[in-house]
């Protein structure tokens, strides 16, 4: 049995793209976990959107055996995302270890998530190991790296060490830190406590617990409970991952590995719950992590209702892959029945799409992204609404606030005028700028979360040339001139299409949407009108012409009232239809729109 002084549990933190997944890689081939014939680039990420966008979007633990000093080592490694929308991940990462690997490129330097992550591991208490990476590329500033290291996180250069994960240089130096820095686990007594720190719902075995052992012992067979619903269960199976789910014949404490209970309904595992021994359960569960509510909610819908009970239960099982996304059924008069869903951003909300479409094999339609809004009515109650269609009447409103977060910038110096218009032009404030060194500074701002949803991070990438980076947090709610923006085709307002905007920003948005609706929507026999409406006044309109029979055709010659009544009576005719007549919007329609 491995003794847990010689077992190390660790993450690899970083900003997006500064190189974890690499480095996890050469540690892996380094203490012989993989052989140089099964290596391949982004060992830990097992999704193809992961490796098609040079992204982890999950965490993956992976257990390694190193020998140092005499003794042979268990290294526990749980590579981790680096894009401000997967920080929960990160955040159930950190809960499982006792140390960290700060990855910093040291072409780019410190960024705004590389700050955000290390502000993580410190209220964990986490020790950091500063890892300077890709040392071997031309534009590299290991200098400048060092600076911020000490200017922008406090942590002495001394500590910092010089790698190359592309090449494998400097590999055996990090393990050895590893070893030597990280201290190992704390043994929580002999009674069984382990923390699910994630869950994956497998076809074939059911519920699979990603685990951290912190006290007892897990053995296949035993009888264990989950704390926050007492649901009790057998153990099928425990074991490591390396990197492969690899059975064992028990998981101790300070291990990290997985456990397969006999569950089969995927809700009935929560992450962040406590794992204990049924006949002998442990006094009060483990301090979990925070959890993290979600910031952007969309409506998903089946294109083809027959599929909306596949979708609920593919939706079921990817919420256990992924706890941070939330979902609740929903109709819609357009679209029929389907489902409220909430993310921690779009980056998350376009992951999940992709997910249901290529993982489950659904086909999906995604409404336009809102945020939670409080509006205050003038009885003194208030509601919070993430649907515009649940809007109240203006008459009962007295005021909406919108959710406002504060964005630290980190932006080369000659950017800094043209970051400050992006943030203006958005409604946003610049509360602050922070110089880091000779050439960078971090701009603080306040903005409204909405304005950030769609194209803002695609606008500071292009104004920056690639070099600005931006992490976020929710700082509170701010009253503003906010309203409810309807689409009208011919005259009936369509929900699918309602969203929340500010009043200055609702006639161009309206037009947006209505140019594209008259692009989507077939001609009729009579006239459409397509029309934006802010309460009842109309601020954008376009006009879908009429298909026309040429009743003059046959019309020879003879006297021109002849012409002009055969027109007459096509105008009444075409009049009295659009009375009675209906549009109905395609299905080809709502996706052009909702995806532009």
């Amino acid at each position: 049995m491995q003794s847990i002084e010689l077992t190390r549990n660790f993450s690899i933190i970083a900003h997006i793209d500064h190189g974890k997944s690499t480095l996890a890689d050469r540690l892996m081939e380094f203490t012989g976990t993989v052989s140089k014939r099964e290596s391949h680039e982004q060992l830990l990420d097992n999704m193809d959107l992961e490796r098609e966008r040079g992204i982890t979007i999950k965490s993956h633990p992976v257990t390694m055996k190193y020998s140092s000093g005499g003794g042979e080592y268990t290294l526990n490694l749980i590579d981790t995302p680096g894009h401000v929308d997967f920080a929960y991940e990160v955040s159930r990462s950190l809960a499982a270890c006792e140390g960290a690997l700060l990855v910093i490129d040291a072409t780019q330097g410190v960024q705004a998530q590389t700050v955000a992550n290390v502000n993580m591991a410190i209220a964990r208490n986490l020790s950091i190991i500063p890892v300077i990476n890709k040392i071997d590329m031309p534009a590299a500033n290991v200098t400048l790296c060092l600076e911020q290291l000490e200017e922008i996180l406090a942590i002495p250069r001394d500590e910092a060490l010089y790698v190359s994960a592309k090449e494998g240089v400097g590999i055996a130096e990090v393990l050895e830190a590893v070893v030597s820095r990280i201290p190992h686990p704390r043994c929580g007594g002999e009674e069984l406590s382990a923390l699910i720190f994630d869950s994956v719902y497998n076809p074939f075995r059911g519920v699979v617990n990603y685990v951290r052992v912190f006290g007892g012992v897990l053995v296949p067979g035993s009888r264990v409970r989950l704390m926050s619903n007492g649901i009790e269960s057998d153990l099928k199976e425990v074991g490591t991952f390396r990197p492969e789910m690899n059975a064992a014949k028990s998981l101790v404490a300070g291990a990290v590995g997985y456990a397969i209970p006999n569950l089969k309904t995927p809700s009935d595992t929560r992450i962040g719950d406590t794992l204990t021994d049924a006949r002998n359960p442990c006094r009060e569960p483990l301090p979990g992590f925070k959890l993290i509510s979600p910031m952007v909610f969309s409506g998903i819908y089946p294109i083809d209702t027959a599929d909306y009970d596949q979708l609920k239960l593919s939706m079921a099982k990817l919420q256990l892959n992924d706890s941070a996304f939330t979902y609740q059924a929903e109709t819609s008069a357009a679209l029929g029945f389907g489902f409220r869903c909430g993310f921690l951003g779009l980056l998350h909300m376009e992951i999940i799409q992709e997910r249901l479409h290529r993982e489950y094999d659904m086909d999906i339609i995604a409404t336009y992204p809102s945020v939670i809004y409080k509006v205050y009515l003038k009885n003194g109650s208030s509601v919070d609404m993430d649907n515009p269609v649940h809007m109240p009447d203006v008459s009962m409103i007295d005021r909406i606030e919108e959710p406002i977060i504060s964005a630290n910038i980190m932006t080369p110096n000659e950017y800094i005028g043209d970051i400050m218009n992006l943030v203006m032009g958005k409604r946003g404030v610049c509360t602050l700028t922070h110089s880091v060194d000779a050439g960078h500074v971090i701009i603080t701002s306040e903005l409204p979360m909405n304005e950030i949803l769609i194209d803002f991070h695609d606008k500071l990438k292009s104004i920056t040339r690639g070099y600005g980076s931006m992490d976020y947090k929710l700082c509170g709610y701010k009253a503003d001139k906010l309203v409810k923006l309807d689409m009208l085709v011919n005259g009936e307002p369509v929900d699918a299409f309602s969203s929340i905007v500010h009043v200055d920003h609702a006639p161009a948005r309206g037009r947006q949407i209505a140019a594209k609706l008259k692009d989507v929507i077939p001609q009729q026999m009579f006239q459409i009108a397509i029309q934006a409406a802010v309460g009842g006044k109309v601020v954008a309109r376009e006009t879908i012409r009429q298909l026309r029979k040429n009743v003059l055709a046959k019309c020879y010659g003879g006297d021109i009232t002849r012409k002009r009544k055969l027109l007459e009576k096509q105008k009444a005719g075409k009049k009295r239809m659009k009375q009675v007549g209906q549009v109905n919007i395609p299905q080809e329609a709502f996706v052009a729109v909702l995806k532009a």
